[in-house]
């Protein structure tokens, strides 16, 4: 609780002795919040209940990540489709705004926390956002299909056309670099796996089904569209699904950070674009 002082002491350093901070009286009474995520004690830490312990060797990181955010632990089978989705959007090149954010902080000098907080802070509705926008999308063409009592294909033709009147952009469909996101057909995969593809991954394809009609031209289902029509079948809110993302492209920043201050002079100009990639061939993952 934070009480409004009547009167000014003359010295703040002073004031701050006896429970003033300039001007402000902070009472130390009712300061007490409730958290339901972790719980911490000498030599014990519980992630929703569960002992770290216990959870460590036993479930993968998309699991954990699951149970943080929804407060149980999911099946093998969704801990693999969240473990996917995390991995789909690790990096994607010198190029991304968040990539180019965080080397251009690399070049400065900057420390790799610093780096990576400033890729970070470029991800937005137009890189990394699309997710939540997407997921927003296809819920409002369910909501519009029960509410109206029409089918799927006759709500998103309806949400389409006031979307195209409006001039609103559909986020989640189209790619800058790829005709065909490679990612989204392996997702929609695991998620049939998982027992998570239904009327939002349908919907989802409904969109794109619809666009190319309006457009007259594919405008295909992207890894953002994806991961919101996936996220929405696991049961996420949108607004947690822009985290993600967040949470995915972290080891790819620290990685183009590294590399920036390791390869690359300080201070230089970095034109998205002019790199040329000297890593390995293509290889195939071991099975």
């Amino acid at each position: 609780m934070v009480g409004v002082v009547e009167s000014w002491g003359s010295d703040c350093a002073h004031g701050w002795k006896h429970g003033f901070r300039c001007g402000i009286l902070t009472v130390m009474s009712e300061t007490t919040f409730h958290t339901a995520i972790t719980y911490t004690a000498p030599n014990e830490i519980q992630m929703r209940g569960y002992p770290v312990e216990q959870l460590m060797g036993s479930v993968d990181f998309g699991q954990a990540v699951y149970l943080l955010l929804r407060g149980e632990l999911p099946d093998a089978k969704v801990g693999k489709l969240v473990n996917a989705i995390l991995v789909s959007s690790l990096d994607h090149g010198p190029g991304a705004p968040s990539v180019l954010g965080a080397r251009t902080a690399a070049s400065t000098g900057a420390p790799l926390n610093a780096c990576v907080a400033s890729g970070v802070l470029n991800i937005n509705r137009f890189h990394g956002g699309a997710i939540e926008d997407c997921a927003k999308a296809i819920l409002e063409i369910v909501a519009r299909a029960d509410e109206k009592s029409v089918s799927l294909e006759q709500a998103t033709a309806d949400v389409l056309d006031e979307y195209r009147n409006r001039k609103y952009r559909v986020a989640g469909f189209g790619h800058v670099l790829h005709t065909a996101d490679p990612r989204t057909p392996r997702l929609f995969e695991l998620a049939k796996e998982a027992g998570a593809r239904g009327k939002y991954v349908e919907t989802c394809r409904l969109i794109e089904a619809g666009l190319a009609k309006q457009l007259g031209k594919p405008l295909p289902i992207n890894v953002n569209g994806a991961i919101a029509a996936v996220l929405l079948e696991l049961g996420f809110d949108p607004v947690l699904m822009n985290g993600f993302f967040i949470i995915a492209r972290v080891p790819g920043l620290i990685a183009q950070a590294r590399e920036e201050m390791t390869r690359e002079k300080k201070l230089r100009s970095i034109i998205p674009g002019t790199h040329k990639y000297d890593g390995p061939a293509k290889r195939n993952v071991p099975k």
